[in-house]
């Protein structure tokens, strides 16, 4: 597992930074994965330009929050624990990773006003990996109490980006089908694929950070 990033460099941010907003087009928002940025680290992304950072572990996105909240927007983007609901819904943009009931329970129970979330969907139903099963999507919008904005998925690792790609296929047209417009799709070493396939927001780390 890779450790804490140090030393970032907010000049190599910025720069690719504009790479991929390049070529991510219009329409695509680059959200920068900060799991592994230290919390003292987070101006070098302001500083950079970033403005969308995404986090996984509830404390550290709180921890961050309260020393960098106004810097970003903040959205939520690791395992959705339904204890972590009530935390998460003040301070963050957008949770993309919504997938159990109890999750939903506690969404209905702290919504604030302009609470949006993702579902997630395990695609390739990868055995104890998260996410619900597509056929369950219609079920999960019809009874969720906040709005559903879209959908995410983390395929299965590989390193070759086109592995990817049919399952980034099979999201968007499951989006399509259930009236959903945010794609939540795509990481460093696959996101040019998840752009190609409808992605609307791509999840970057060390592709900005080295």
């Amino acid at each position: 597992m890779p450790g804490l990033i140090h030393g970032l460099e907010p000049a190599k941010i910025a720069a690719n930074f504009a790479r991929a907003r390049e070529a991510a087009g219009p329409g695509v928002e680059i959200l920068a994965a900060t799991k592994y940025v230290p919390v003292e680290e987070m101006g070098a992304l302001a500083e950079a330009g970033v403005t969308l950072v995404g986090e996984n572990r509830q404390q550290d996105l709180i921890a961050k929050h309260e020393r960098w909240g106004e810097a970003f927007e903040w959205d939520f983007i690791g395992n959705l624990q339904s204890r972590k609901v009530k935390q998460l819904l003040p301070v963050c943009r957008l949770i993309h990773s919504l997938s159990t009931a109890s999750a939903m329970e506690q969404l209905g129970r702290h919504a604030t006003p302009d609470a949006e979330v993702l579902v997630e969907v395990n695609v390739a139903g990868e055995e104890g990996k998260g996410g619900i099963a597509p056929g369950e999507i219609a079920g999960f919008v019809e009874r969720c109490p906040v709005p559903v904005g879209g959908l995410m998925t983390m395929p299965p690792f590989s390193q070759d980006p086109e592995a990817s790609r049919p399952y980034f296929a099979r999201l968007a047209e499951l989006a399509a089908e259930h009236g959903l417009r945010r794609l939540s799709m795509g990481t460093s070493q696959d996101w040019r694929v998840a752009v190609e396939e409808g992605a609307t927001i791509v999840r970057l780390g060390t592709a900005l950070y080295v």
